[in-house]
Parts: C-alpha cells; structure tokens; sequence
C-alpha cells in the first residue's frame, strides 16, 4: 500500500472517512481545526455531511442525533470544546449509542493554552459526564496510530453500542508521518437497535436516555455495566519494551510514550535496567498487561505531559505493591529525552 505524509489531524479525518463516517459536526478550535477543514472538503465527495455547528454543545447533540439512526457519526474538538461537551456525551452513553469523538488536547485548566498537553486523562477516564458510565479510550502515539485506531474506535463503538475517544494532544496533531490507510469500506454491523425507518418489518425503536422510575434506570445502568465487564476483559491494548528484566518500569501514553521509550533506550547504554509499558486503551485500562510488564520492576515511573494523572491507576493496577514515582510537565510544555533520562538515573540507585 502506498505511504503518505500527512498531519495528525488530516489523517484522522482520513481514516473516518475510510471507517465509513457518513456524518461530521464539529466547531473550530486549535489544535485540531485541521480535522475540520479537511472533512469540509473530502465528506461532500464520498456522499457525507459535514456541518460546522454554532457551537461545541450544538455539535455534539448533531452526532446524537445522526448515531440514532445506525449512521457513523464523528466529532472533534479540543480540551475545553470537550467539556462543553460532556453532557451531550452522558446522553449518548446513556442512550447506547455508538459514535467516535475526538480530543486533540491541548494545556488547561479554562482556556489555557494551545500547546500539547495530556491532562484530560481523569476526564476521558473518569469523568467524561454525568452519571455511571464510561467510553473506550484510545491513546495513539502515531500518527500511523492516529489512522488506525480511529478505524478501530468506529467498530468497537458499534460492536459495544457506547462512544469511543481517541485521546491525542497538539503534538501528535501537528506532526507530519508516513501513513499508510485501508480502503473505504462499509461497515457491517447489527443496526436492529436504529431509530431509522422500520417500515413495518420490526417493532418501532425509541432512542431515549430518561427512565423515571428508578428501578427501570437502575436496571438500564447495571444492564450497560454487565457490556462494560466484556470491554475489560477483552478489549486492552498495550505495548511493552524491554520489560523483561527492568528494575524501573517506565509508564507513558501518547507523544510521551516515544520520548519515555527514547530515554530507556539511552538508559539502557548507562546500564540501568529501564523499560516501558505503554497503554494504548486508557479505558479500559490494560491492567493484566502492566502487572506482567512490572513483574521484575523494584519502581514504577509515570512520564506525562500533566500533573500525574495516570498514577493512580498505575497504583491500583499492581494493587500498590511497588512505588510508583512521577516526572512530567504541564502547562503545554513538553517532556525531554534527558529530563526522562536525568530522573531515571536518579532512580537507578535507590534500592
């Protein structure tokens, strides 16, 4: 297959086209307009729409509205375009609708700052809304990933009827990689569930995310709840690198993932034993393969481009058996190889 060089951005917006995303509601903000300007001009040609909203909470209700009727619908936005978008998530979740939604983050919190950053991991993971529920969770750090997982968030979001989150950052964004992409193909999914035209041939569909009798809501919860123990069982992604002997674990996700795996390989030539565990689903997050990754490891290292949000997680994961320590930057700052490096050697004489 041919190789092309395109942005983050435009190869996501590529990939959905290829998914076959039929309908795209977004509004501009930076770093991921591109995303945008790129389906204005290819949706008209593969017979999709493509609609700039007055606004983010606008956009979103658009892809309830569109995945309602068994179409593949897709947003983007960046960190505080997906807060206002929050409640129109909650309802799709609560109405098990299957859509793909896009953040290309950027520093926070309020309106921060247009440079990368990773700190919307708790609300991706956590708090993505109101009420119990949860989306997939997809962490590239490719811009080859960018294309793939994208692909892979549409079928999951269908096969499991809930919305699915490719969590990038400006910095994935807006680089430029060799990309290879699959042809366009349709999706073949069940759509019995759709809100779109029976005809006579089946019972009437109601897409509906309000229950007032508590029963009935605390049935539909734990109902949803039952799906999202299939998810965790069978749906972790993550990728380990020179785990096999390491003292120190390092722990990292997206962009900070290829400068974490940049310094272990020069820790490696210092003669520390350093590897790296990256989880390519955050939710759900690949537990068994980080207690696996960990198995030789005195210490645990999270590198993010955020406060630590990832740590506690990493903590619960191995069932605090072992320190989990932290290095990173925020503020759209971006971690170095030598800075990874520097607290790894500090690291490497502690035990």
């Amino acid at each position: 297959m041919e190789k092309v060089l395109m942005k983050g951005n435009e190869a996501i917006a590529e990939a959905a086209v290829r998914a076959g995303c039929k309908c795209y509601f977004g509004y501009p903000i930076t770093p991921q307009s591109e995303i945008s300007a790129y389906l204005s001009k290819k949706m008209p040609l593969v017979g999709g729409t493509f609609l700039q909203a007055e606004s983010e909470i606008a956009a979103i209700n658009m892809v309830l509205g569109a995945a309602s009727t068994g179409t593949r619908a897709m947003t983007s936005s960046s960190s505080p375009g997906i807060s206002l978008k929050s409640e129109g998530i909650s309802y799709i979740a609560a109405s098990d609708l299957p859509c793909v939604i896009i953040n290309v983050q950027r520093g926070g919190p309020g309106l921060g700052g247009i440079q990368p950053s990773q700190s919307d991991y708790w609300q991706a993971t956590k708090g993505l809304g109101h009420g119990d529920f949860h989306v997939l969770v997809y962490a590239p750090a490719s811009v080859q990933e960018m294309a793939d997982l994208v692909i892979r968030a549409f079928d999951k979001a269908e096969e499991y009827r809930m919305p699915a989150m490719i969590l990038a950052d400006g910095l994935l964004g807006q680089m430029m990689e060799p990309v290879v992409f699959p042809e366009i193909r349709e999706n073949s999914h069940d759509k019995s569930w759709a809100a779109d035209g029976h005809k006579n041939k089946r019972e009437h569909n109601i897409i509906n995310s309000l229950f007032l009798q508590p029963d009935v809501l605390e049935n539909s919860v734990k109902a949803r709840y039952e799906r999202y123990k299939t998810v965790e069982e069978k749906e972790t992604v993550a990728e380990s690198y020179l785990c096999e002997d390491a003292d120190i674990v390092v722990c990292a996700f997206g962009a900070s993932a290829r400068i974490a795996k940049s310094a272990v390989a020069k820790a490696r030539e210092k003669g520390i034993k350093a590897g790296l565990f990256r989880p390519v689903t955050l939710y759900p997050f690949p537990e068994r393969e980080l207690r696996e990754a960990s198995k030789s490891a005195k210490k645990l290292l999270s590198v993010e481009m955020s406060m630590g949000q990832m740590t506690d997680d990493l903590r619960l994961a191995i069932n605090c058996e072992k320190p989990v320590e932290f290095f990173g930057r925020t503020g759209g700052i971006i971690p170095t190889p030598a800075e990874v490096l520097k607290k790894l050697e500090e690291m490497g004489g502690e035990w």
